[in-house]
């Protein structure tokens, strides 16, 4: 085997391999790297969104739970930091 053809073999596996960091690895290590800046960053009286679609307010944060408040009658619910979807922003 001549050096060209062992290039002609490699070469196009090591694309394929680069094209699927750029495009798979490297998103998903950016939204990772995010959400765990939203997570360290939420605070009490917070409105968040849970993984099930409940939007509540922040009234209590543990190291690993908290308890949001989620209607007017003060219904509260206490859930796992990682069944937080995202936080939800109001627009003043």
């Amino acid at each position: 085997m001549t050096m060209a053809s062992i290039l002609s073999n490699v070469l196009p596996m090591v694309a394929v391999f680069v094209i699927f960091y750029f495009l798979l690895i490297l998103p998903e290590k950016k939204r990772k790297k995010q959400y765990s800046t939203m997570l360290t960053e939420l605070q009490v009286n917070d409105e968040i969104m849970t993984r099930g679609g409940i939007i509540g307010k922040i009234t209590n944060i543990d190291e690993e739970y908290i308890i949001i408040e989620t209607s007017p009658a003060k219904t509260k619910i206490k859930l796992s930091k990682n069944g937080i979807s995202s936080k939800v922003n109001k627009e003043n």
